[in-house]
Order: structure tokens, then C-alpha cells, then sequence
């Protein structure tokens, strides 16, 4: 990859789902019908920047993100590169290596850890099932983990249950850390949690991309939020982007009426007040 290559480059991205037929349907002969999730959408994420998606529910959201990581396939024709890599033809080995570059973080804290695990175990295999440098040092690797993102080393030897709602997204974040990517997708990553919760995650999220140079592609219907986080910006609406630019242009000066109507929508959505994430 050249240094002015994006680190991730989606380029005509669609996504297709086969709707359910009743009993009646499929004795009449009435053809499947499908309904598309994602429409040609493409875009850019570059080194060091991060890059929120916003759109209500339904708009495609989640859906991209589950195709950037292939957790689902995507329509023919699409083109995902990480780092130059092909994701979309990628299988086996190389496939796993990607999804070691790229690093998904759920909405829901309280279903994305094992509940049977405790908070150490979950970062040390991560680091192991990836073969990451110091997984051989268990204390030593989950202790930096868990303090990078702001927990005391002890809380490796407590179960998710016995933490806060931001304490379980915090220990999330350290497993996707602990496999040293490139990339992480925050998929409403804060939705969940209370606004004073919401501003130090946010803070932290600007502090590891500072700290170590990682591309965050933000996902959140939350337009106040991406005013805290976000270089740049792409509004989606029925599986499409309507607008994209650096997010203090569309979120003073939008250009589509989509995006006008969240924003009217949204509660000051303002990108100069770092800080003063509103509901």
C-alpha cells in the first residue's frame, strides 16, 4: 500500500436480502422478492482519520459494516480493499488476518462479551487466536490492555456482569486493541449508554486514534455524537449515501435535504463544542 493510499477504499457497495414467501405465495408461483440494503455505496477511510456514518434506522448502517468485515457478502460487483487487500475474495488464512486489521465494536455491551469468561480471559484470546507479540505474558498483555482504555489492570479477574454498562464497552474496545488492527467500526458504540458515559468513551475513541494512528469508521444515528468524533462525514438514506464531506461542512452548510431534516431533527449537532455531547 502507498502512503497516500486510504486504508480502507469501498467502491460499489450492495447488499441484497431475499424476502420471506408465505405458504399462499409459493402456491400462486409469486417470484421471491428481495430488498436491497445497501445501494452502490462507496467511500474512502484514510490513515489516522475517522469517518462517521449517520442515518436513521433502516438506512443501511449496520449493513455496510457487516460487508466491509464479511460478516456478510455483498453484492457482486462490489470492491472492498483493506490496505490494498482484497476483502471480498479473501477466505481461510487471509481472511482471518483481515478481520485482525479490522476491528468491529457492537452496540450492545452487555451481549458482545461471554458472560462465562472473565474480563482477562476475553483479551488474552483474542491476543492468542491472533498470535499477538506479549500474549505469552498473560498478566503483563491484559494488564496494558485494560489500562490503554482507561480500567485498572485488577478488573481482569472480574466477570461482564460485575461492570457498568461504559466499563463493558471499555473492555470491548481493549479486545479489538489487544489484536493490534489498523481499523476499528464503532457500530453504535455509545448508543446504549448515558450521555456523561457517552463523552468519556468518545474522548477515549480521539485518544487511541491520536495515540496510535488507528482509522475509526463511526457508525451512529446520532448526529451530536459524530460532531464530537468525526473528520469527515456521509449521511445514508434507503442504503445510499447522500452526501459526504468534512463533517463541519455538512453538519453547518448541508446540501441534501435528507441531511437537513436529521439535522432539524438531531439537538444541535454542533462540531465546534467538543465535549458537550446532547442526547
Amino acid at each position: 500500500m502507498n502512503a497516500a493510499d486510504p486504508v480502507l477504499r469501498v467502491a460499489n457497495l450492495s447488499k441484497t436480502y431475499p424476502m420471506r414467501r408465505t405458504v399462499a405465495d409459493r402456491l400462486r408461483g409469486k417470484p421471491r422478492e428481495a430488498h436491497l440494503a445497501v445501494d452502490g455505496v462507496s467511500f474512502d477511510l484514510n490513515e489516522g482519520e475517522i469517518l462517521g456514518i449517520a442515518g436513521q434506522s433502516g438506512s443501511g448502517k449496520t449493513t455496510v459494516a457487516r460487508c466491509v468485515t464479511k460478516l456478510v457478502a455483498p453484492d457482486p460487483g462490489a470492491v472492498i480493499k483493506l490496505q490494498g487487500r482484497d476483502v471480498v475474495r479473501a477466505h481461510g488464512e487471509k481472511l482471518r488476518e483481515m478481520r485482525r486489521d479490522i476491528q468491529m465494536i457492537f452496540q450492545d455491551p452487555y451481549t458482545s462479551l461471554n458472560p462465562r469468561m472473565t474480563i482477562g480471559a476475553a483479551i488474552l484470546e483474542a491476543g492468542r487466536v491472533h498470535r499477538r507479540p506479549g500474549s505469552d505474558r498473560p498478566e503483563e498483555f491484559v494488564g496494558a490492555q485494560l489500562e490503554r482504555v482507561g480500567l485498572p489492570a485488577s478488573s481482569a479477574d472480574r466477570k461482564p456482569r460485575e461492570l457498568s454498562g461504559g466499563q463493558r464497552q471499555r473492555v470491548a474496545i481493549a479486545r479489538s486493541l489487544a489484536v493490534q488492527p489498523v481499523a476499528l467500526i464503532a457500530d453504535e458504540a455509545v448508543s446504549a449508554l448515558d450521555v456523561s458515559v457517552q463523552a468519556q468513551l468518545l474522548n477515549l475513541f480521539l485518544d487511541l486514534r491520536d495515540e496510535l494512528g488507528l482509522s475509526i469508521l463511526f457508525i451512529s444515528h446520532q448526529l451530536a455524537v459524530l460532531a464530537e468524533v468525526a473528520d469527515r462525514m456521509a449521511i445514508m438514506n434507503l442504503g445510499r449515501i447522500v452526501e459526504i464531506g468534512e463533517a463541519r461542512d455538512v453538519l453547518s452548510n448541508p446540501k441534501d435535504a435528507y441531511t437537513r431534516r436529521l439535522l432539524a431533527a438531531n439537538p444541535n449537532p454542533d462540531p465546534s463544542k467538543r465535549g458537550e455531547v446532547t442526547a
